[in-house]
């Protein structure tokens, strides 16, 4: 029993993580590689940490309080961990493990100079890599130096900054235990960093050596400059070598010194091009065995190399998997859809079956294979086009991945008799019948659907979801549709192209489309001004709400409040039009505005306090009456010009096409989310079968299963709980990724630039998408539950779906990180006559909440004010 304490490190492997640690682990595993060194050691296990722990005076009492700390709370933290971490160091070692240990070392050598070395179970994971967190001892010689140096790397699971690392990945105190390797000390010629992937871009074929003289722990720590060594396809494809050359060496028992490089190696690479490359070799052997890229600290000592530590990349963003070995380049269909935050399993999937052409999912996120189109010349120069105007940074991320002509691969363009993929179908006619008839088959066949779904359950509702989703589709791929959404966009580009180039305006389009018709989204911002009007003049309503914080059922209680019977009405009958709606909208998981209408309240309070009564109205003809004027002084204009009868007559016609169909170009997601909703109800009904069967504990949890999944789980009344937990851990882990806009099968995460030398200086370059400048204080909203905007206010997010609508009618300009042209912030920005700048990269970041900004809607760019 007494032997359990400690396990030699040939005796691990990666598998035993919550015995050994997440260090001890990889060591273990690294050790049975072929051809991998590792010095040798040994770890003190996970059953020693807890059995020291349970001697700690009032341990349980204090992890509680730590628990319940702010992480932001760095004082209290500091004294808190500061106090647990003395209580660790202070504990007598019991004496059997006093001579387990002993007995360890004994086989090391007693007087041997070792490495003492934090392992905590929540370390080097594939989530979370604690790089840094948790502490190492070097040189420490002699049984009571290794025992005290153990205690030490115990409480260090305790320092203020594992603290708040654990708070901020959402990883429990009580959860993590400290396991503590001790190894045989190496004193290298030279040490680093091997990155198996490049850890800027993600390319997976690309391996990055840092390589400085003596210590790795001086280069991770910063105190000397690496050289670094790019190595691709078994060639170095690129090197740097440091100047200003100094080391840090360790002799034994004499510690560690930092020194100038001697004359000789000055300006000399650290490692020959055949040693960076055979250290790469083995990289891809210990990336091959771990499965996923690494992050893996060597040194080079007694004339080979010694790995002392791998752990996976966390930070690379993962690729979609194709099922073969052909170069993919992906576009990101969250930056498309306004929505780039992680989807949960059940979200992804329901998208997957109702999307009209495959989806890849990767970190949680969307991609569509462009490869084929962009291997056509025809088909590329389309989509070139088409995500060119949407979206500049994409289009020049795909010419970046072109120019490198050997990544996609060409085919002939089709031959006479089949047009290209994608191209559009004949024009319409300018009809306003058309729009309303498709709004109208658009709710019938959500009715049908509604009436439908009511007598469906168990298997039998999962059969006919899938009949349900085939006609989603039919009705998502309406040629006709298509052709009034293609007609709106057309006739904005044609005005657009237009009247620069006969009348210098930029952007003319913008205030042409200004209260254009059956527009649903910009409806639905100017319906919440109306609940707002039914709500001002009630006081006690709005003094109620301003309380009403999370509470979900506050519209019950609105009803005993005087005037509040009709303002629950108001708010009910909003509902029951977009309730569908909310933020992140294309995944089903998302709790909708029916759900948690109390994420609406501070919208409507804004509302009560920036406008007057019947603004509603007011805008919208404000707005009809700007596009008219705008109208009658272009046309003016242009007959003033040769030929201008022709041109005014042109641009007469598009005008009107534009008014007759840019409203639609709303309404086919609003016809996507209230069918979603509709599916979600009866899926959450099995859900709700399934916990009265003891199946599920909560409901919610059936979001962390895919569709067919789910079917099974009806099926069978079985669920895999450690699945469902896997994908919570996994779901979690993906907030901390950055999803970009192109990548490619490599992992390479392309990044486009708006390049433009035409900006004042320090200012933030974006995607101009709604004419005019204006200054104000920046709002930087992260959830729009949270929104306060003052009248005047520009409104800094990070996208805008539909759901943000109701915060635009406050807003006086809008900048966000992503979107693009006809994407619905952009839509609705010029629907409202907001100036607005999109794709601004680390707007958020840059912009400081209350700051005074200039927003340049007409030339794309952000002056940040004194």
């Amino acid at each position: 029993m007494i032997e359990q304490y400690v396990l030699d490190l040939q005796e691990v492997d990666e598998t035993q993580v919550a015995v050994v640690g997440g260090k001890g682990a990889h060591l273990g595993g690294l050790s049975r590689i072929e051809g991998v060194r590792v010095p040798g050691g040994f770890c003190v296990t996970t059953d020693a940490f807890r059995r020291v722990m349970a001697g700690v005076p009032a341990v349980g009492e204090r992890l509680d309080r730590l628990s319940r700390l702010d992480p932001e709370d760095r004082v209290a933290v500091r004294a808190l961990s500061a106090e647990i971490r003395r209580a660790v160091e202070e504990i007598t070692i019991p004496g059997d493990l006093v001579a387990a240990i002993t007995r360890a070392l004994a086989r090391l050598g007693e007087e041997v100079a070792c490495a003492v070395r934090s392992s905590a179970t929540a370390e080097d994971l594939p989530t979370a890599s604690f790089a840094g967190q948790h502490d190492t001892y070097l040189d420490v010689v002699g049984p009571t130096a290794v025992l005290r140096h153990v205690s030490r790397c115990w409480a260090s699971l305790f320092t203020e900054r594992a603290v708040t690392y654990r708070r901020h990945n959402g990883i429990d105190h009580r959860s993590v235990h400290m396991a503590v390797v001790v190894q045989r000390m190496a004193f290298p010629y030279a040490s680093g960093v091997l990155f198996t992937a490049d850890p800027v871009t993600g390319n997976r074929r690309v391996a990055t050596v840092d390589a400085g003289f003596g210590l790795g722990e001086a280069l991770v720590s910063g105190l000397v400059n690496p050289d670094v060594f790019r190595v691709r396809d078994g060639e170095v494809v690129a090197r740097a070598v440091a100047a200003g050359r100094r080391a840090v060496h360790h002799l034994p028992g004499d510690g560690a010194r930092e020194a100038a490089v001697g004359p000789r190696r000055l300006g000399r690479p650290v490692m020959t091009d055949v040693q960076a490359v055979r250290l790469v070799q083995l990289g891809r052997r210990i990336e091959a065995h771990f499965g996923r890229p690494q992050d893996i600290e060597w040194c080079l000592a007694d004339g080979g190399f010694q790995i002392v530590q791998s752990r996976p990349i966390t930070t690379l963003f993962p690729v979609p998997e194709s099922g073969d070995r052909e170069n993919h380049v992906y576009l990101s269909v969250g930056h498309q859809q306004m929505m780039t935050d992680p989807m949960k399993p059940l979200g992804i999937s329901v998208w997957q079956l109702t999307a009209m052409a495959p989806m890849h999912e990767a970190g949680g996120r969307l991609f569509v294979d462009a490869t084929r189109r962009l291997a056509s010349p025809a088909s590329r120069a389309a989509l070139l086009d088409v995500v060119g105007r949407g979206d500049p940074l994409i289009r020049d991320a795909l010419e970046t991945v072109l120019a490198r002509e050997d990544f996609v691969p060409s085919l002939p363009d089709p031959g006479p008799g089949r047009p290209p993929a994608g191209s559009a179908s004949a024009p319409i006619g300018t009809d306003p019948a058309v729009v309303t008839g498709l709004i109208e088959r658009s709710r019938a066949s959500i009715a049908v659907l509604e009436r439908d779904i009511r007598t469906k359950s168990g298997p039998a509702l999962f059969d006919f979801l899938l009949e349900a989703f085939e006609e989603h589709k039919r009705a998502l791929g309406d040629p006709l549709s298509f052709q009034a959404i293609m007609a709106g966009m057309e006739a904005t580009w044609w005005l657009n192209d237009r009247l620069r180039e006969w009348l210098g305006e930029t952007n003319a389009a913008d205030t042409l489309t200004l209260s254009a018709p059956d527009n649903v989204t910009s409806e639905m911002g100017l319906a919440l001004l109306d609940v707002a009007d039914v709500i001002r003049p009630r006081p006690e309503v709005v003094a109620f709400l301003r309380n009403v914080g999370d509470d979900e059922g506050f519209l019950d209680e609105l009803a005993e409040l005087p005037g509040g019977t009709r303002a629950r009405d108001a708010i009910e009958a909003y509902l029951d039009r977009y309730g569908m709606r909310c933020v992140g909208e294309i995944d089903i998981t998302r709790p909708r505005w029916r759900e948690r209408p109390a994420t609406l309240v501070p919208a409507i309070l804004d509302n009560v306090r920036n406008f007057e009564p019947g603004a509603a109205g007011r805008r919208f003809e404000q707005g009809r009456r700007r596009a008219r004027k705008k109208e009658q002084d272009v046309l003016s204009r242009l007959r003033a010009l040769p030929d201008g009868d022709r041109k005014a007559d042109e641009t007469k016609r598009m005008i009107d096409r534009v008014r007759t169909f840019i409203g639609y170009r709303e309404y086919p997601k609003y016809g996507i989310v209230s069918r979603y909703f509709v599916y979600k109800k009866a899926l959450l009904e099995e859900a709700e079968r399934l916990v009265r069967a003891d199946v599920l504990p909560e409901k919610e949890d059936i979001f962390y299963l895919t569709f067919q999944e789910l079917h099974d789980a009806v099926r069978s009344n079985q669920v895999d709980d450690r699945l469902i937990q896997r994908r919570k851990d996994e779901f979690r882990s993906y907030h901390a990724l950055t999803p970009p806009r192109v990548l490619t099968s490599d992992g390479e995460a392309v990044t486009g630039t708006y390049r433009r030398d035409d900006v004042p200086a320090g200012a933030l370059i974006g995607l101009p998408v709604s004419a005019g400048t204006v200054e104000g204080r920046a709002r930087v909203i992260l959830d729009m539950a949270e929104a306060d905007l003052e009248a005047g206010d520009i409104l800094v997010t990070p996208f805008t779906d539909p759901s943000w609508s109701p915060l635009f009618v406050a807003a006086a300009g809008l900048v966000t990180e992503v979107g693009g042209l006809m994407t619905h912030g952009a839509v609705i920005a010029r629907e409202y006559g907001l100036p607005a700048v999109v794709g601004v990269e680390g707007a958020t970041r840059l912009i400081p909440d209350g700051q005074r900004i200039r927003v340049h809607g007409t030339d794309g760019y952000i002056e940040i004010l004194p």
